[in-house]
Formats: C-alpha cells, sequence, structure tokens
C-alpha cells in the first residue's frame, strides 16, 4: 500500500467560456484566481485555476474554456460530482447567495450523515458545498464572503462506475480505505490527509458512458510532496501493470496520468514548486502566464485568447 498519497491536488474540468468561468468562481463561489494561463496542448486556450489564497493543493478548481465547445454528456468512467468543503452552520449563507445569483440545480440535503447543498455550475458541472466541522484550512476571504463562510477547498469527490471492484482495489492501494458502504454508494477515505480527503464510489450500472465536454471533468489529480514521492508512487503503479506517461513538468507541479479501470483519468501532482514560482502572492492569477516553449509567441497567444475582465 502507498503512504505517500496526501489527498486530492485538484480537479480539472472542461468549460464554454472563459469570462463566464472565471466570473463564476471568482465572483459568485468567492474562490481565489491563483493562475491565468493557458492549455500546454493548445495554447490558444486559457488554463484557469482557483483556489484559496496560494492555490494549497486540495483547494484548486483548474478549467480549460474551449469556445463552442460541445456539452458534456454524463454517465459512467468519469468525476460524477466535486464537493467542496465548508464550515459548519455556513449552508444557509450559501443557499441565499446562490439562488439570489441563479445558480441553477440548488438542493439541500443530509445525506450519510453530511449536510450539503447541491448546485451546478455554469456548464452544468455538478457541485456540492458540504458542512465539515472542524476543518481547520483558512478560505479565501472577499468583501463580500468572510473567512467564516469561505469554501476551505475541496472535501472530496464522486466517481461514477459500472463496476467498483477494480477502483475498490486501486484505492485500498493508493492508501485509502473503505469506511463506509451502502447499497450502490461507498467512500474509501485517507489518513492523515490534506482536508481533501474523500473520494466515494457510485455505481451506475446500466448508465451510457460519458462524453467529455462542456461541465465534464476531464481528470482528477492527488497529491504527493515532492519528485521523489512522486517517482514511488510512479515505479509501484507501473509495477502492478498501470500504463503511466513519464514525469511531464507543468510549471507549478509535475504530473503523472494513467487510466483507472473504471475509466477515469487520474492523475499524481506534486505539491511543488506551486503557484508562486512566477508571481508573488499578491498578484496570483492576474497577469498571462505562459510555458516557456510558447513565450516566443505571446503576442500572437495573446491576440487570439479572449480577455477576460477581472
Amino acid at each position: 500500500m502507498l503512504t505517500q498519497i496526501k489527498g486530492l491536488h485538484h480537479v480539472t474540468s472542461m468549460a464554454a467560456n472563459a469570462q463566464e468561468n472565471s466570473d463564476f468562481f471568482t465572483k459568485t463561489l468567492g474562490l481565489r484566481r491563483v493562475k491565468k494561463t493557458v492549455n500546454f496542448d493548445d495554447p490558444e486556450v486559457y488554463h484557469l485555476y482557483y483556489g484559496d489564497e496560494i492555490g494549497t493543493p486540495g483547494s484548486v478548481m483548474t478549467y480549460f474554456p474551449f469556445p463552442h465547445i460541445a456539452k458534456g454528456r454524463p454517465g459512467v468512467g468519469e468525476v460524477g460530482e466535486t464537493l467542496f468543503a465548508v464550515a459548519k452552520d455556513t449552508l444557509g449563507f450559501w443557499k441565499e447567495r446562490l439562488a439570489s445569483r441563479g445558480v441553477a440545480g440548488l438542493s439541500e440535503q443530509e445525506l450519510r450523515g453530511e449536510k450539503r447543498l447541491g448546485f451546478k455550475g455554469p456548464d452544468g458541472d455538478a457541485f456540492s458545498l458540504v458542512e465539515v466541522d472542524g476543518d481547520p484550512r483558512p478560505g479565501w476571504a472577499s468583501s463580500e464572503i468572510d473567512a467564516d463562510e469561505a469554501i476551505k477547498g475541496f472535501h472530496g469527490a464522486s466517481l461514477r462506475l459500472r463496476d467498483p471492484g477494480a477502483t475498490r482495489e486501486l484505492l485500498g492501494f493508493m492508501g485509502y480505505q473503505e469506511v463506509d458502504r451502502k447499497g450502490d454508494w461507498s467512500r474509501f477515505v485517507i489518513s492523515g490527509g490534506n482536508g481533501a480527503d474523500v473520494v466515494d464510489l457510485e455505481i451506475v450500472p446500466e448508465a451510457d458512458l460519458a462524453r467529455l465536454g462542456a461541465g465534464s471533468v476531464h481528470h482528477i489529480a492527488f497529491a504527493v510532496d515532492d519528485r521523489a514521492a512522486q517517482l514511488e508512487v510512479r515505479k509501484a503503479l507501473t509495477d502492478t501493470g498501470y500504463q503511466v506517461t513519464p514525469v511531464i513538468d507543468r510549471d507549478y507541479f509535475w504530473a503523472i496520468y494513467f487510466r483507472t479501470p473504471g475509466g477515469v483519468l487520474f492523475e499524481i501532482a506534486t505539491n511543488e514548486p506551486g503557484f508562486d514560482r512566477d508571481e508573488d502572492t499578491e498578484h496570483l492569477g492576474e497577469a498571462l502566464k505562459l510555458p516557456s516553449r510558447y513565450e516566443p509567441y505571446r503576442d500572437q497567444i495573446s491576440r487570439r485568447l479572449e480577455p477576460i475582465r477581472d
């Protein structure tokens, strides 16, 4: 069993409109945009990162906004819902705030002992705010959202699968422990993690395969401290038979990727070097940052990207 994984690092999804996406996560949810860069494989598309003050691993929601992309089709083989942690007794504040901004899909419920508020993102993305008592992580406070009410980071995510057997084994190998199972649902938690510690499995045997598009999660990333830990995880996964990519430099972390038995794309990302490697903390996410190989083409890339108004 691996001991290097510390919980979630980030969740990366697809969107149709960069401005709408930025407004929703910064102005409605109150997260901080900690990086404005581009897709490494398609530099005419933004890669936007949102999180707490410094983009702490376990708090970071990221997006590729592809103009005119078709809507995704929910199904199996994907992340079904992303869960954000908030403090106890704050769902009333959030329900009023999201309703006043016309956020779709609001549903308040108590599910398996957790009070949660479900809602949809601009592209139909599935989210819930979950009350987590005693979560010490500080949220990103703003003029409209106090630190006591702010989103603290991820609580976790759910995976939608036809057959969970092999994914259960994989999560156990990655250091997660199954702590609850009821019917078509099971919960896995990592001990001593970073707060983004939960992975839920939802069994939907009759569902179609998901189709990637706007509102879909592209991949889910798990955190390790550094490159040495990442290489240990990579060796263990390849020795077990998984096809794992080489280490890829993503400027703000190093990444490896592999496809799970249930079809979900997993990433293992390092906590180093962080989002302040090329911007000071006070100005994170303000300037367009480009991977070094694209820097000579900055003028062309900037002209093709639709400006984002803050």
